[in-house]
Parts: C-alpha cells; structure tokens; sequence
C-alpha cells in the first residue's frame, strides 16, 4: 500500500496513545495554553501517563501536539502542565540554543516578544480567549483586490463585486533586496486599477506570509531585504500604500486564508479548510461563522509523521512536517523511495514535470506516488481535525493538477472511510479554473469591512 513504508501517523499514534493512557489506570490531565497577539490564548487539553510511568513517550506526543500547536495558531508564551519531565524539556528545546531554536526565534519575531515557556498547575492554566476575526464578503463601493504572489503580482478593480478590470505582471520579489522595488511594483498594480474607478472605497490584499493588524511579521516576498530595511519599509509596506489613497480602508490576509475565504463565497460554505500544495504547503481556514481564527495556519510546520527516520526540512530542522509530503518535494522523495532515477541538474519544479508526464500516460510509478499523497493526506487530515472543525476540504496548488487530484482525493477519502469513520462525511472542493484567478480577486477585495 504504502511507498513509504516507515511512515508513522502522527494521527494514528495519538489515538494510540491515548487508549494506552486510559488502560494504564496511571494518568494525568496535561493541558497547553498558547498565548498570542492581543491577550488571544488558543488551549488543548489532553491525558498523560502518571509521572514515571513512560516520561519519554509522554514527551514525544505532547512535544508533537505543543509543535502543531505553535504552528496552527501561533503566539509567544506556553503555559504547560504535563510533569516536570515534560514541562522541562520544553523549556530546554524551545529555547536559544535549544533543540526547537527555529521555531522559538521565529515566533519571537513576529510576535515581537520572547519566547517563554511556563510550567504552571493544570489548574492555572489558562483558558482560551479566542477572538474571530469577520473579514470578506463586503463588496459594495470601489475596490482594489490585490495578490501579491512570488513571481506575478495580480490586481482588480471590484465595482460593487464585478471585476471590471484585471491585470497580472511578472515580478522577482524574492530575488530583490531594496524595498523601493516592493512598493514600487506594489504601487504601479495599485494606481493601474485606481484608474480604472471612479474612487477607491477600499484595498483588500492577498499576500504570502504572516501579518499581524495587516503588518508583514515575517514574508519569503521580502527574503532578500535585510532585516533593517526590513523593520523599517517592509513592516508597514502595505498600510504606506493605503496612505497613497487617502488611508482608505485596508486589510492585509495571509493568502492562504484569502484562497479559503474564496472557496467558503464559491461554494456557500463553512469550517472549510483550504490546502495548497505547490513548492510548500501552504493552507488557510475559514470557521463556522465565515471568519478566520486569526491564527498562522502554517502546516508547512506541522508535522504528520512520528517516524524517527522521516524526512528532515531544511529551513527548520525538523522531521516529518508537511511540507515533505504536501508539496512537490513529497512528490520527488516517493518517485525516488520507489525508484525513479531522476536526470542530473533537474529543478525541483522540473522534477515535479517529469512525473506529472509519466501520469498523464498512466504511468504505474506515478499512479503509485499520489495515490501514496493521498494517503498522507488522509491521515493528516485527521491529524489537523485535532485543531480544526472541517466539514469541507478544498485542495488545489500545482501538486495536484490534471488526474492527480482524482488520486490524491479518493485515496484520501478511503483513509477516512476505513479509519476515521467520523470524518468519513467530509466533502472535498474543487475550485473551477475562473474562479481560481477571479475569485481570488474578488475574495481579496471583499476583505475590508466597509
């Protein structure tokens, strides 16, 4: 069944986990509570093993739920209660120094505050205080949706939710490092729309990365800019524009949450989850009410794999995350498992070419390759159900083009079918090619509240 035959569930271990806690008669209540922005706190309670009962197990799983936590929802200090045992290895890894540094200095840079974590009493720990956030669906008046992608930034003039113009230029933000070719470009994509309306009433923008009351904390856009130019024209590069306009309204999102926000105004629907697998994982969330959480939504980070030998990331030195299984390094890592020689001096992208060429000639290697992401997408899908409420599953990035989103879908369905039985009822979303491109626009421009 599997290509990957070490891969270890994270979902699967944790449900194991948990019954073997339950059986043992010796348990704990543990309890994380994640701080953020604003006061916002996001919480997960769970059971342990007794302290001295299996000290290094209680630490894998709970590490791995701190870890999808950090990731998901984002903040700068943890209160634990899980045992000293546990309570001190947070401490250690997720620190200066520490084993988990990456994750704890990001965190601390976009939040601008240390990173802490406080070992407290289970009973003074404290409660969530979450705080969703209503953006989109607000399309009266002139607006500019704007969506600031890697290689082309796209913008559209919004009349009353018509796109009444569009355009898509070809940039290279990750290769430059002054700030002026940032706002310049952003600009130029801005003021063509402008002309195009009577007035502008408001700037919705789509863009990579993670902002913060729609301030850039940290985007692979600005990767060249130095951290200086950074702090100091980049932060507030978007909230400049606006000011060009008049401080008209405007409203920065991840673009993830934008692609989900487009879907829930497609399809009519919420607690829908959107995923993109491209060059990374990238994913976006809209809640029960057609709001976002205002949480990170990086499942890049968040792992899905307990197995030791798993695949490491190189930006954050950590195994078993998604960004190697959902995206198309997953993709080149399975073609070469089952093996698949490769030319040398291939791209990653060209890599990914090659086997979505054999597909298209049904090719049985590559049939075995995503059907195989299919079933990492089954078992992470229960995964994230351990942080988000998904009635709805909508999938899209280059990974899964032509018959391998057909693949990747019904395989993923069977994992649920045959092991998750509760989550069996999830509909999976196709967004059309149209509306993948307009929809976008008009999700963007929508996002001001005005």
């Amino acid at each position: 069944m599997f290509i990957d035959k070490e891969f270890k569930p994270l979902s699967s271990e944790f449900i194991k986990f948990e019954q073997e806690v339950k059986a043992s008669g010796k348990s704990q209540k543990a309890a994380f509570c994640l701080e953020r922005n604003d006061e916002l706190k996001t919480r997960f309670d769970f059971e342990i093993f007794a302290d001295g009962v299996d000290d290094e197990r209680n630490y894998r799983i709970a590490e791995r739920i701190f870890k999808s936590m950090l990731w998901i929802a984002g903040g700068y200090k943890l209160y634990v209660s899980a045992g000293k045992y546990v309570e001190n290895r947070l401490v250690d890894e997720y620190r200066y120094g520490g084993a988990r540094e990456f994750d704890a200095d990001f965190m601390a840079g976009i939040y601008e505050a240390k990173f802490e974590v406080v070992p407290t009493e289970y009973k003074k720990v404290p409660k969530a205080n979450e705080k969703a956030q209503k953006i989109g669906g607000q399309l009266k008046g002139c607006r500019i949706g704007f969506d600031a992608g890697g290689s082309d930034r796209k913008v559209s003039a919004v009349v009353d939710g018509k796109v009444i113009w569009s355009d898509e230029t070809v940039w290279n933000p990750k290769l430059n490092s002054d700030p002026k070719y940032h706002f310049d470009g952003i600009m130029d994509s801005m003021k063509r729309a402008a002309e195009k309306m009577p007035r502008v009433d408001a700037i919705g923008v789509s863009s990579a990365g993670v902002y913060i009351n729609n301030r850039a904390m940290a985007a692979s856009l600005f990767i060249k800019v130095g951290k200086e130019d950074f702090d100091k024209h980049c932060k507030d590069i978007y909230l400049n524009c606006a000011k060009e306009f008049g401080n008209v309204p405007i409203v920065v999102a991840n673009d993830g949450d934008v692609t989900a926000l487009a879907g829930a105004m497609e399809f009519g629907v919420n607690n829908i989850l959107g995923i993109a697998m491209g060059t990374s994982e990238a994913a976006g969330y809209i809640n029960s009410k057609g709001r976002i959480n205002g949480w990170l939504n990086e499942l890049a980070f968040v792992p899905v794999d307990l197995n030791d030998t798993a695949m490491v990331d190189e930006w954050s030195g950590d195994k078993g995350c998604g960004v190697k299984y959902f995206s198309q390094d997953g993709v080149i890592k399975l073609a070469e498992m089952n093996g698949f020689k490769f030319e040398d001096g291939l791209s990653p992208a060209e890599k990914l070419k090659v086997i979505q060429g054999l597909l298209a000639k049904d090719d049985e290697c590559a049939i075995k390759i995503f059907e195989n992401i299919g079933y990492y997408l089954g078992y992470a899908i229960a995964w994230y159900s351990n942080f988000y409420a998904i009635d709805n599953l909508m999938i899209l990035g280059r990974v899964t083009s032509g018959k391998a989103s057909d693949l990747i879908v019904d395989n993923a369905k069977k994992v649920l079918k045959e092991e998750y039985k509760k989550l069996a009822d999830i509909k999976f979303l196709f967004p059309d090619e149209k509306n993948k491109r307009v929809g976008q626009s008009i999700a963007a421009a929508s996002l001001p509240n005005c």
